[in-house]
C-alpha cells in the first residue's frame, strides 16, 4: 500500500527528511493504548516480513522498531520494487544496529530454524500472499512458544478493493490444502475488472498495472485476498493464533496483536 522506492526517494530529496519526520509526526493517526503493544513487545527479538515499515517506525502509527531488541528480515528477492537492491542486511531504524536479511518466501522460511524468534512483524504484506495460511504456519514454526504476531492488514472498504467480494475464510483454507503456489493468477480476472485505479498510490496507467499483475511472481502488486476487520481476526485465529488485541487504525489499516494458541 506505500510507494514504491524510486517515489519515496524522489519525495525525500525535494522536501528533506527532517520536513517529513515532521510531518509524519503530526498528520500520522496513532494505535489508541499504543502501550499495551510496547509492554508485549519491548525486548523481543523480532523477524519482519517485507519491509522496512513506516507503520513501525518511531513516528509511524505504531513505533515499535525503538522498543524491540532486534530485527531481521524476510524478502522474497534480492531486489523488489517495494525496496529496491538489498545488500543482506536491514536496516529499519537510523539508531539501531541493522539486522540480518534473508531472502526466502513467506511460506517457506527455510534458512529460519525452529523457535528462532520471539515475533513476528508483517506489515501489508499477507495480503500479497496466494496462500497466506501456510505463511501462518511457518510462522508458528519459526516462533518460540508464546510467540507473538503484529499484523497489518488492509481494511478493504477503505482501499482500492472496495469493488471487490470479500475473501471468504473456506477460500484461504482450499489455497492451503491445494498448496497454492506464488506464481497463482487465479484472482487476476476478478482484480484486473475490479480494482479501483482512483484510490491506487502507484504511478502509471492502466495498462502498466494490467502488465504488473499479470507478472505477479515477479512484481507482488497483487492483493489476492480481501478482508475486513472481523475476517482478518478469523484468518490469524484458524492459522492457531489467539487475538490480543485488534483496532482500526486510519487510513485504512487492520492492526492486531495476536499469540501462539
Amino acid at each position: 500500500m506505500k510507494p514504491p522506492v524510486t517515489t519515496r526517494k524522489f519525495v525525500r530529496t525535494i522536501v528533506g527528511p527532517k520536513l517529513i519526520r515532521y510531518v509524519r509526526h503530526i498528520g500520522t493517526p496513532k494505535v489508541r493504548d499504543a502501550e499495551s503493544y510496547f509492554q508485549a513487545l519491548t525486548g523481543k527479538r523480532a523477524l519482519e516480513i517485507g519491509g522496512p515499515s513506516d507503520f513501525f517506525c518511531y513516528d509511524g502509527a505504531l513505533p515499535v522498531y525503538p522498543i524491540l531488541a532486534s530485527v531481521d528480515n524476510c524478502l522474497f528477492s534480492c531486489e523488489t520494487m517495494w525496496t529496491g537492491k538489498i545488500d543482506g542486511r536491514f536496516y529499519y531504524d537510523a539508531q539501531r544496529r541493522e539486522g540480518i536479511q534473508f531472502v526466502c518466501e513467506v511460506t517457506a522460511l527455510e534458512p529460519i530454524g525452529d523457535a528462532s524468534y520471539d515475533c513476528v512483524l508483517a506489515s501489508h504484506c499477507l495480503e500479497h500472499t496466494a496462500n497466506p495460511l501456510k505463511a501462518l504456519q511457518e510462522f508458528r514454526r519459526i516462533l518460540k512458544p508464546g510467540g507473538l504476531l503484529l499484523a497489518i492488514l488492509p481494511n478493504m472498504d477503505d482501499t482500492f478493493d472496495w469493488r471487490r467480494p470479500l475473501t471468504p475464510l473456506s477460500h484461504m483454507q482450499e489455497d492451503y490444502a491445494k498448496d497454492t503456489s506464488e506464481d497463482d493468477l487465479s484472482h487476476l480476472p476478478e482484480i484486473l475488472s475490479l480494482h479501483d485505479m482512483r484510490k491506487d498510490t502507484f504511478p502509471g496507467t492502466i495498462e502498466e498495472f494490467r502488465e504488473r499483475c499479470r507478472q505477479n511472481h515477479k512484481f507482488r502488486i497483487m492483493h489476492h485476498h480481501t478482508f475486513n476487520p472481523s475476517s482478518a481476526g478469523a484468518f490469524l485465529e484458524s492459522g492457531g493464533f489467539r487475538i490480543l488485541r485488534a483496532e482500526t487504525v486510519k487510513p485504512y489499516n487492520i492492526t492486531i496483536l495476536a499469540q501462539l494458541d
